[in-house]
């Protein structure tokens, strides 16, 4: 029996993932073929998880993982679901074909961290972007990048539904690239925004993208010049006068509306062609008081008109975290088939890691010394090894 006023810690019916990583969830993605979920995370790690239903009970399986020599970004999945492609901050890019249990090789690299990447089914290519300022395509037989494209700053954002390709930056530039003549711009066009480009997110129709930044805004921009009255952007993710980040942007892929996760904890639903919000969901009051750091799987009904769809929660909540910030961040992504939609935290830019340096530069200018074993140590002086000004940390 539940005690009366007592503040519910699980609203949403979570359950957790098996095994999760120790460290910061930086990206999620699922098999298009199967229930096979795989994140990578700041602890070098990349992990598989096969996710299975019986009745109102889902629960997931550990299937396999593999390590990279420093904190891991970004993954994708092969369009066969055979293969799992994934690169971080060690600078190089991994391909791991976890199906048949191979070992995985190195197949692209950089003179910088990998942000983002993307397998291009219809060119049988992948593209990765870096903080190096460069976006290369790689065929994965052969050593070298079929193209190297010069971008204007560092990469921070991927999206890929071909033909449309758009490659956010610092300085707030997206570069559209039109596959069909993936060596030249199609477009660049300076964020609608105001702050820097965190995620975006191409149109399931090819016709425009989204835009999220760190001011807790979203832009709707579509490319033909004719429907540029249709452009707009809205506020979200903010409570009274703090503004958080929006961390991923993701469309469904039957109804095409999307779904907004930022550092306040809360994911939405949104409908751009109604401008209307669909569903909110809040995880501040389960960050502060769940007894169990972790979250998981959530049930959750998109209204007015869409079914029940099992939403997977891949956040690690540290006590660093709720002590620093009292949020977590999340990424989100839905999975192919489509009835299950993927969180996590990631933790680039308005996240536990900068936070933590954050704090210590601050502790370091009022004399009160560095925080011993910290991460922001580790982070600072191990992790990246070079420069954090100058390659956009507190950009």
């Amino acid at each position: 029996m539940s005690t009366f006023g007592a503040a519910n810690t699980n609203p949403n019916k979570s359950f957790e993932v098996a095994q999760p990583p120790s460290d910061s969830i930086s990206s999620l993605s699922f098999s298009p073929k199967a229930n096979f979920l795989v994140a990578t995370s700041w602890d070098n790690q990349v992990r598989c998880w096969e996710i299975t239903r019986n009745g109102t009970v889902v629960s997931s399986t550990p299937k396999a993982s593999i390590s990279h020599d420093q904190p891991v970004l970004c993954s994708a999945w092969k369009d066969d679901g055979t293969t799992v492609f994934s690169g971080g901050c060690d600078k190089q890019v991994k391909m791991w074909p976890l199906t048949s249990g191979g070992q995985p090789m190195t197949v692209a690299m950089h003179d910088a961290p990998v942000k983002d990447l993307a397998w291009i089914p219809e060119m049988n290519l992948l593209a990765t972007g870096s903080w190096d300022k460069t976006l290369k395509y790689w065929d994965t037989r052969q050593p070298n990048p079929v193209h190297t494209q010069q971008l204007p700053e560092r990469c921070y954002a991927i999206t890929v539904k071909h033909p449309l390709m758009v490659v956010g930056t610092a300085d707030r530039n997206l570069i559209v690239f039109n596959l069909q003549n993936p060596q030249t711009e199609y477009k660049r066009i300076v964020s609608p925004l105001k702050y820097q480009t965190r995620c975006v997110a191409a149109f399931p129709d090819q016709q425009g993208f989204l835009v999220g930044s760190i001011e807790g805004r979203v832009g709707v921009h579509h490319l033909d010049d004719a429907q540029q009255s249709k452009n707009f952007t809205f506020k979200c993710h903010r409570e009274n006068n703090e503004i958080y980040s929006v961390n991923s942007l993701n469309f469904h892929p039957i109804h095409h509306t999307f779904a907004t996760a930022g550092s306040d904890g809360a994911f939405n639903f949104w409908d751009k062609d109604s401008k209307q919000r669909l569903k909110g969901g809040a995880m501040g009051q389960l960050c502060k008081d769940v007894v169990n750091p972790y979250l998981a799987v959530h049930s959750i009904m998109m209204v007015p008109y869409l079914l029940t769809r099992f939403v997977m929660i891949g956040a690690r909540v540290q006590k660093i975290t709720i002590r620093l910030q009292r949020r977590t961040t999340f990424i989100c992504t839905y999975h192919s088939s489509p009835y299950l939609l993927v969180f996590g935290d990631d933790r680039v830019r308005g996240t536990r890691e900068q936070v933590m340096m954050q704090v210590e530069l601050v502790r370091l200018s009022r004399g009160e010394g560095m925080i011993r074993g910290s991460l922001c140590s580790r982070f600072l002086y191990s992790i990246l090894n070079y420069d954090v000004k100058a390659h956009g940390l507190f950009d």
